[in-house]
């Protein structure tokens, strides 16, 4: 063949290593070819991991733009660098025999900080990152960008990091693997690692058949496989997706693993198929690892990578939070801490006629000092469905209960048997209910019951509306946040609604005082 092949590269040490790789084996059978080494993106930008980049094939974009401009005939990727469905115009051409699939840690002096509760390790990998936190917890993981030299380098001179974690294949292609590393075989690798592709212009057949001269086999066979797992679950560079295929005694082994980002939940498969059989391998355990949790993972993967425009000053459970729609991208903290008091047993020697509770940690706070026997209450008068329902499972019946404090003063002045009612109550409460009933002559007896601590926290400027369930919370969140104009306060009554149109021009009230109520007054605004 007369024409040169030009082969497309990154400038660094590792790509060129590789891109020779492909040119010494073209010329071992008889072909021409030259070296263009070309920037990329990922090489430019190094003060932040890939995953925060946002963008799919960092390390090939430049690559594939020079090569449909028509600057180079075929490009040298490593594999796991690669994204999963390549740009129109441009394919798979060859894959090189497979080096070293694992992860390797390079650490300093002995490994004896692996038993440590604390130690930091270095890696801008998240799927690396979420693989050690998971065997790991207690461990700090740290961001290291650059070349493998420059990585090698910064961890020696980084004296609190106790090591990295580099792919063995780079390495050992190197010829810079130190004495002080051990591969990691409990960590499943990237799939594709330890893979050299080539790939160029679909409408280019001749370099295309010259290409397949060079082709891997066994190797294209697993990489295959593991690259379809990957795009089945839809992952990328920005979620922790493990997968390796091996094929041993004419059998494709298969391993893959998917992990939340800190490493907390972790979903595991393995898979045999006789080699011929293995067409659906990629499927099958792609399809067990979705339906043992795997869509809600990758779920809140994607929605953690969208700005936050809802927070709440409650902090939900999982079931609540997949209750808001596609539009809402919601995080949550407790804005405000509970303490329960010691109630002396004497306030409660003899039997009460009237008692109101007006929440469920004052339910708390009275089961915390007394059994159910010892709360002689005669008349139990309520806040809230939900602090009613734990009232009457826990104590006993519940004679009547409003929505909030301001309706039941009203309707215990009208029909409330004698003229005095004790109140369990918090550190911090309105003044609409005790008020109300002094005023008409009613003597509110007030027991601290519990103590209300403002906790609050620094939202993030994309955050548009607020959810609040106390004038209390919204006090905390006052503490450490300014209202913004086209600031929205999603409420759960009229109570905390009040205390939110001090502050907030857009006051939203839920229709019945609960947190589910809140979230679907959020969704219709997101609709």
């Amino acid at each position: 063949m007369s024409k040169i092949i030009r082969i497309g590269t990154r400038e660094s040490e590792l790509a060129l290593y590789q891109a020779n790789a492909v040119k010494q084996q073209l010329e071992h059978l008889g072909h021409k070819a030259v070296i263009v080494p070309i920037k990329s993106t990922g090489d430019i930008v190094l003060d932040k991991p890939l995953y925060e980049l946002g963008i799919t094939g960092i390390f090939t974009r430049t690559l594939d733009i020079a090569m449909l401009n028509g600057d180079i005939d075929i490009a040298v990727h490593s594999l796991k660098d690669v994204p999963t469905v390549l740009p129109k115009g441009i394919v798979q051409a060859a894959v090189m025999k497979r080096g070293n699939v694992r992860d390797t840690l390079v650490f300093k002096g002995t490994e004896e900080f692996l038993g440590a509760k604390n130690a930091v390790l270095a890696t801008s990998s998240l799927r690396r990152k979420a693989q050690w936190l998971n065997r790991y917890p207690t461990h700090t993981i740290e961001d290291i960008r650059g070349n493998v030299a420059t990585r090698l380098q910064k961890l020696e001179e980084t004296k609190h990091w106790n090591g990295a974690i580099f792919a063995a294949a780079g390495l050992g292609r190197l010829n810079v693997r130190p004495e002080n590393s051990d591969n990691l075989e409990w960590m499943v690798p990237a799939p594709g690692q330890g893979a050299i592709i080539t790939v160029a212009l679909e409408e280019d057949e001749e370099t295309r058949a010259i290409l397949a001269e060079i082709n891997h086999e066994e190797t294209q066979i697993c990489v295959q496989i593991e690259r379809e797992f990957l795009n089945r679950l839809e992952g990328g560079c920005t979620a922790p997706i493990g997968a390796l295929c091996y094929i041993k005694d004419d059998e494709v082994n298969f391993e893959g693993v998917l992990l939340s980002p800190n490493g907390t939940k972790k979903i595991s498969v393995q898979r045999v198929k006789p080699l011929g059989q293995h067409s659906d391998m990629a499927q099958w355990c792609a399809d067990y690892v979705i339906e043992k949790g795997g869509k809600r993972l990758m779920d809140n993967i994607k929605q953690s990578t969208k700005p936050i425009n809802v927070y709440s000053t409650k902090s939900f459970t999982e079931d609540q939070r997949l209750l808001f729609n596609e539009k809402v991208n919601s995080d949550s903290s407790d804005f405000v801490k509970i303490s329960l008091n010691r109630i002396a047993p004497r306030l409660l020697k003899n039997e009460i006629e009237n008692v109101i509770i007006t929440s469920k940690n004052a339910v708390e706070a009275l089961l915390t000092n007394f059994s159910p026997i010892e709360l002689q209450f005669k008349n139990i008068y309520c806040v809230g469905r939900r602090t009613k329902r734990m009232v009457e499972k826990r104590i006993g019946k519940v004679k009547h209960s409003e929505n909030n404090a301001k309706k039941l003063a009203e309707y215990l002045v009208e029909f409330m048997d004698g003229t005095e009612a004790t109140y369990f109550c918090s550190d911090l409460r309105l003044d609409d209910l005790p008020n109300i009933l002094n005023e008409n002559n009613i003597n509110v007896k007030e027991i601290e019951a519990y103590q209300t601590k403002l906790d609050s926290v620094k939202i993030s400027d994309s955050v548009e509306g607020v959810m609040f369930y106390s004038p209390s919370t919204i006090k905390s969140f006052k503490q450490e946040n300014t209202v913004k104009d086209n600031m929205i306060a999603f409420c759960i009554g009229d109570s905390t609604a009040k205390e939110a149109k001090l502050y907030f021009k857009d006051v939203r009230v839920a229709k019945v005082p609960t947190l589910e109520s809140v979230i679907e007054l959020v969704n219709e605004y997101y609709i």
